[in-house]
């Protein structure tokens, strides 16, 4: 029994990341926008903890990021099927693009999960370049 397992890929071909809805984030703030945002998602503290350990030193030199969490368009791109099958599952796949300067966009609806017996959590992420 795992508490997690690591994985990485590469896509086959490029994916058109829908990045006009959002959040424009101070390089400086990310940390604490991601523990709200993925607080907020489901993520456990432990589980938030370990995503911005990894992703936070990316980004935090940037003047802005804007961060895009890719729920459907993600879970198309990457199905995913476990044996044995989960009673949740919550997919946290976050598109950032490092800018030199703040932009005005849409902000993202962020939907909570609720947590239902197995409950399968995978996360991760992208820097984009678009």
């Amino acid at each position: 029994e795992y508490s997690y397992i690591f994985w990485e890929g590469e896509s086959y071909s490029k994916i058109d990341w829908n990045l006009s809805t959002g959040f424009v984030v101070k390089g400086t703030d990310t940390n604490s926008f991601l523990q709200e945002k993925l607080s907020k998602m489901g993520l456990t503290p432990k589980e938030y903890n370990e995503f911005i350990v990894y992703w936070y030193p990316r980004m935090k030199d940037n003047a802005y990021n804007l961060i895009h969490f890719a729920k459907d368009k993600y879970i198309n791109h990457a199905p995913l099927s476990t044996i044995p099958e989960a009673d949740s599952t919550l997919r946290v796949f976050m598109v950032y693009k490092p800018l030199s300067s703040f932009v005005d966009i849409e902000e993202q609806e962020i939907i909570p999960f609720e947590r239902k017996g197995f409950t399968l959590v995978e996360w991760g992420g992208a820097m984009v370049d678009k």
